[in-house]
């Protein structure tokens, strides 16, 4: 993760852009360095030499409580406002599209595809236009609607869904739809929470 990410090329790496996604996104709550690296599906040293670089500039703020390092977003700096629109916009649909969806009934999976997909994985291009988002179940299409002008609104981008049934998606089609969606880069979104 040396190379400077393709949705936000002024981060040193997708790492930093998931850290601060995380944590600005939800200036509410605190993570422990375990929480986080789990979160985002890397080591702790790779969250711990993030958190340290944005503790050190001031961004975010932590706290020892017995042997675990509790980090949270700063928020009464002068940069938490434009920096949280920024990483919202660009790093945001991962974590905001997880929370959306993983609390909608009937989404049984669900898959960020397109142009924003391409940039996550590291394909050079310009900065997506919108969010494409398929979503395996049987969702409320209504509330699915609902859902996706709230999180346009969020991600400041227009987010597109796409509701298809558990059958349509496992089943070998020549649907150009989603023949496309499969042959190009999709991100998963982790929907399963563990429960305290």
């Amino acid at each position: 993760m040396k190379t400077s990410p393709s949705l936000l090329p002024l981060l040193r790496s997708r790492a930093q852009g998931e850290v601060l996604a995380l944590l600005l996104l939800h200036p509410e709550r605190e993570y422990s360095l375990s929480e986080l690296a789990e979160e985002m599906g890397v080591t702790p040293t790779t969250v711990l030499r993030e958190v340290e670089r944005l503790t050190v500039a001031g961004i975010l703020a932590d706290r020892r409580v017995g042997r675990s390092r509790l980090v949270r977003a700063r928020t009464d700096t002068v940069l938490y406002q434009p920096l949280s629109d920024l990483i919202a916009a660009s790093f945001g649909p991962l974590p905001v599209l997880t929370d959306a969806l993983a609390a909608l009934g009937g989404v049984r999976r669900a898959f960020i595809y397109g142009s924003w997909a391409a940039r996550y994985t590291g394909q050079p291009g310009p900065p997506p236009a919108d969010v494409d988002v398929l979503v395996i179940g049987e969702p409320d299409a209504d509330e699915l609607f609902d859902l996706a002008e709230e999180a346009s609104r969020r991600l400041h981008r227009a987010v597109n869904v796409h509701r298809l049934s558990d059958e349509a998606w496992q089943s070998p089609s020549d649907d150009p739809f989603l023949t496309s969606v499969r042959e190009r880069p999709l991100v998963e979104l982790k929907l399963a929470r563990e429960t305290a």
